[in-house]
Parts: C-alpha cells; structure tokens; sequence
C-alpha cells in the first residue's frame, strides 16, 4: 500500500473512517476481554514531541506495546531538531529506522514538511491548527453512546481552535452539524481550519442559542498551548462561555458532554459538568487508545477484515 499519513482529519475518506470506527469496536472489545493482539509485532514507532503531552505519549506508547511493536520517545530539545537540523532531514534518517513517526509540535508547516520527506507514515499528535487523533476519538465516543452521528447536531463553545478547526472538518466528511459560538473576535477562520464547505457550520454570538437542539456539547481550554500570554485578555472575554448546568439543560436532555482535557474547573466548565452523569470525558480519554491503535495498523498493513 501507498504511503498514508493523516495531518489533517480530511486525510480520510468517510469509507476509511466508517471502516476505521468498525474496527476500533474489534480491537476495543479483545482488549477489554485480555485477548491479545500483536499485529505490529517487530514494528517500531517514533514518537517525537515539541509541545508537552500527557494523553497523546501514553495512549500511542501503551498503543503501540498492545500491538506488539515498540514506540521510542523523542524530545525535541534532547534531538539534534532542538539545535536546528532542518526538519527534511530529520525525517529522511528518521524514517529509514522505524515504521511509522508521531509528531506533536506547533506549526502545521513542520509536520507538513516532515511527511514530505518522509518514507513511512506520519501521525499528527497535535498541531496549533489541528488534532485530528482527538476527533478521531471524540466521534467513536458518541458512536459507541448515541450510534450514527450523521445528522447530529455538536455544539462547540468557547475557542475557535486546533480542535474546534478538526471538528468542522469532520462534519463535512460525515454529515454532521456543529454549532459554534466564541466571544468576539476568536471566530472560525474558514482558511485557516482548512475547509471548503461551510455548510456544515452555524455561528451563534449566544452560547446559550447554540446549544439548543444539541446532541453533544463540547469545549477546550480557553487558552491553548502557545498563547499563554494571552491567558489574562482571554479569560475575560470568554467569561460568558463556560459550559455549565443551565447551558447543559438547553440541549437536548440526552445531549452528551466532551472535554479533550486537561480541564480547568471554574473556567471554561463547571465541576457539576464535567464530574456529571451526561459527561463521557474518561470514556473520550480512553479511546484516545483504541482509535488510534486502529489508526495505525490501517496506515502500516491497510484494511484487515475480520
């Protein structure tokens, strides 16, 4: 099989996501029953990190064991990246010694220009503009709750960022619509989140209309990775978007909440939510680990049926 990467959720087609959600349920269900599986025995992943990470290292390392292969962490600043080899060559000696690389970094350019020079697939743990592994987890989290997501309706309050950007790009792959509300002046970028087809997306300068009708509602931090001097500016002008119980109560009574984590309680979502019987935040954690367990056997091996 051609070389896959996915940088960006729109790398897939819905056909390889519908697949990919199949076979997450397959490989959820032996682990959960202690049924090994070691598909990727022999293979190696490189997992290289710029930004911090507590969620993306141990599901891809812990991922990566359940499989079978071996996952090697790499810190920028202890690499010879940290002291400004070019990214093209880093990627040509990289990939010449493992099966398959994992970056979380800022910009998209790096990642884009790693998998350029690249001769294995590359994974994209996060960038400033896209978290495509999240989704990826986020979606079969509804699925595995609520099944199809087609024709939902997902309410994104707070920041338009990296994962807000991935969401929109999902819903106009598998025919969702999202909600989105920001404060003034944090609205999506059509450009920047990539998209073509704005359809899919209605803008709300009331968090609370946003909400309504809403079979998932979901938020971020409001402040991201990389914007810490912005922390003070911003935790003014989102005051209005914390997801709390009132807003929970305008969706629909079966609504869903999701938080990619970390959280800050008392900022962008009260404990009464996040800690509440509609949060499925830990089930959304957890299948960080199956997803992309199924992620990363379709990118080395293609389809398996089973």
């Amino acid at each position: 099989m051609a070389v896959r990467h996915f940088l960006q959720f729109k790398d897939l087609s819905r056909e390889e996501l519908d697949y990919l959600f199949k076979r997450t349920r397959w490989i959820k269900d032996r682990f959960k029953h202690y049924q090994p599986y070691a598909p990727l025995a022999d293979r190696t992943l490189a997992m290289i990190f710029e930004k911090q990470s507590t969620r993306t290292r141990l599901s891809f390392e812990a991922g990566m064991h359940q499989l079978g292969g071996t996952a090697i962490y790499l810190n920028t600043r202890d690499t010879q990246l940290g002291r400004g080899e070019p990214v093209e060559d880093a990627a040509k000696v990289i990939s010449r010694m493992v099966d398959l690389v994992m970056i979380r970094t800022f910009e998209q350019d790096i990642i884009e220009r790693f998998a350029n020079h690249s001769r294995v697939p590359v994974i994209n743990g996060l960038t400033n503009e896209y978290h495509p592994c999240q989704i990826l987890a986020d979606i079969y989290t509804f699925i595995e709750h609520r099944g199809a997501i087609q024709g939902k309706a997902v309410a994104w309050i707070g920041d338009s960022n990296n994962v807000c950007s991935t969401w929109l790009q999902a819903a106009a792959i598998l025919g969702f619509n999202v909600h989105v509300s920001t404060p003034p002046g944090y609205e999506v970028e059509p450009d920047r989140a990539g998209l073509h087809d704005t359809s899919h997306i209605h803008s709300f300068s009331d968090p609370m209309e946003a909400v309504r009708g809403a079979d998932l509602v979901t938020t971020d931090v409001w402040t991201s990775m990389g914007f810490e001097a912005e922390n003070e500016a911003r935790r003014r002008a989102f005051q209005d978007w914390q997801v709390d119980g009132e807003m929970m109560r305008a969706a629909k009574p079966d609504a869903l909440f999701m938080h990619c984590l970390p959280a800050h309680r008392g900022e962008e979502v009260t404990a009464e939510v996040i800690d509440g019987p509609r949060s499925v935040v830990w089930d959304e954690a957890e299948n960080r680990l199956h997803t992309q367990k199924a992620l990363m056997e379709y990118l080395l091996l293609g389809r398996i049926e089973t």
